[in-house]
């Protein structure tokens, strides 16, 4: 029996800063480029060439203002400001790849859904069915206050305004145009026939959507819907809609229990618990020797910014650790931000975590384990997590780039091309969620599915 392919996508963020904190100023970085079109597709580029199957691009729409009550720590060393837009470059990357996925970060709670389906369904005509929807709902408290709302809605309230606002989209993309409304017959002058254009009629607790969607059916119809959410919320509402579930935590035993109780949670919603990819996010460091790789890391980690990563860790959790004492033993706290990236390390069971190891933690790769070695030993190292943890695949990380990348594509996918756990390169015309093992729309079993006409 020939070995699983693992999944390959790649973690990236229109900023300066993404999971490494501070490694910007490195010599050899070039990520405050991201400023220009030429960044994202030479990226782009790169990655096809990698076979990767997307890059993913996460995004905030706030600052990371918790640690020490103040953005000022956040802003200094570039913690995920200052961001652009994710989308925006998306068409320029699909102009220069055939097969590369593109997975986009957009919150639910900040957005009206008639208008981000429109974006999301122009993207997918445009680079001819390759989109992927991470579907989020924010955690920030700054973003709240400055799209509107006094405060951040409660943690569990925001997933039921995504589970009506996807609802809003399954009946746009899948329900408003019959597969045969565009008829494109230039002699009788009839492009759609308007018999087969329908209203939603949507009244929900949310949203009012009475009308007809504006676009023709794009080539996915729905884009191939991502999630990232482990609290137990979280995984209720990924067990209905999500297709690929990105998780992360510093070990693969703690993140087995996430993946376990995943696929218990899809199952119990009535659908394959194999029929949703898992993506867990780490980063490699990958060199010639692992003695180079190691010594490497310790120089990133020597370089890297303290205050950087516990300002990351302050937006991620609510949770400010300014001023606490580098040997405290962090504790857990529930808040209305990320709840999963603060219990991943005060529910580990094999060690309490001392703010220091925290902040060392951290500052390069964020929350996921750093992998470094050489080629030979990080494809050991992935495939062992991936059996320990049961995930697909991997959302690799970068501590520095391109660099980091460049060097996953050059040495380290040529070693796991050569143990068989690549995957093939897709036909032409292939969408983003054949390429991921289904059809080019949703599979019947999926609750978006039972809106179509």
């Amino acid at each position: 029996m020939s070995p699983t392919p693992l999944r390959l996508n790649a973690f990236a963020m229109a900023c300066v800063g993404h999971q490494a904190a501070g490694l910007w100023s490195r010599p050899e970085d070039r990520s405050a480029d991201y400023r220009t079109l030429a960044h994202w597709t030479d990226l782009a580029r790169l990655l096809e060439r990698g076979g990767f199957d997307t890059l993913f691009l996460a995004d905030v729409l706030g600052t990371y203002d918790v640690h020490g009550g103040s953005r000022d720590a956040a802003v200094r060393a570039a913690v995920q400001v200052p961001v652009n837009d994710p989308l925006a470059a998306v068409s320029a990357m699909a102009a220069v790849t055939e097969d590369l996925g593109f997975g986009l970060t957009v919150t639910t709670t900040y957005e009206q859904p008639y208008s981000l389906a429109r974006r999301l369904t122009t993207l997918d005509h445009l680079t001819g069915g390759r989109v992927a929807w991470n579907v989020v709902t924010g955690y920030l408290d700054s973003a709240a206050k400055n799209l509107g709302l006094t405060a951040q809605v409660a943690h569990d309230e925001r997933y039921e305004v995504a589970e009506e606002y996807l609802e809003v989209c399954y009946k746009l993309w899948e329900g408003s145009w019959e597969d045969d409304a565009v008829v494109r017959d230039a002699g009788r002058g009839i492009y759609a026939d308007p018999a087969k254009v329908h209203d939603i009629d949507h009244h929900g607790k949310y949203f009012d959507v009475p009308g007809a969607f504006l676009c023709e059916p794009s080539p996915q119809r729905t884009p191939v819907i991502f999630q990232a959410g482990s609290s137990p919320r979280g995984q209720e509402f990924a067990a209905r809609h999500a297709e690929c579930v990105f998780i992360i935590a510093p070990t693969a035993k703690i993140a087995r229990r996430s993946v376990d109780s995943l696929r218990e949670q899809v199952e119990r919603a009535g659908r394959d618990p194999r029929s949703v990819q898992v993506l867990a996010g780490l980063t490699t460091v990958v060199r010639s020797s692992d003695e180079e790789a190691r010594a490497l890391l310790a120089d990133y980690r020597e370089h890297a910014s303290r205050e950087a990563a516990l300002a990351l860790f302050g937006g991620w959790t609510g949770v400010d650790l300014a001023g606490r004492a580098a040997d405290e033993t962090l504790q857990h706290v529930t808040t209305d931000a990320n709840r999963s990236a603060l219990s991943s390390f005060t529910n580990d069971p094999d060690r309490e975590w001392t703010i220091d190891d925290l902040a060392q933690f951290v500052s390069v790769g964020g929350r996921g384990p750093v992998l470094a070695g050489s080629p030979q030993t990080v494809a050991d190292h992935l495939e062992e997590f991936a059996a320990e943890a049961d995930v697909d695949g991997f959302n690799l990380m970068y501590a520095t780039m391109p660099g980091t990348f460049v060097d996953v594509v050059d040495h380290l996918v040529p070693e796991l091309r050569r143990r068989g756990r690549t995957a093939p390169k897709p036909a032409p015309g292939t969408t983003l969620r054949e390429r991921l093992g289904g059809g080019a729309r949703l599979p019947g079993t999926h609750v978006g599915a039972g809106f179509r006409r």
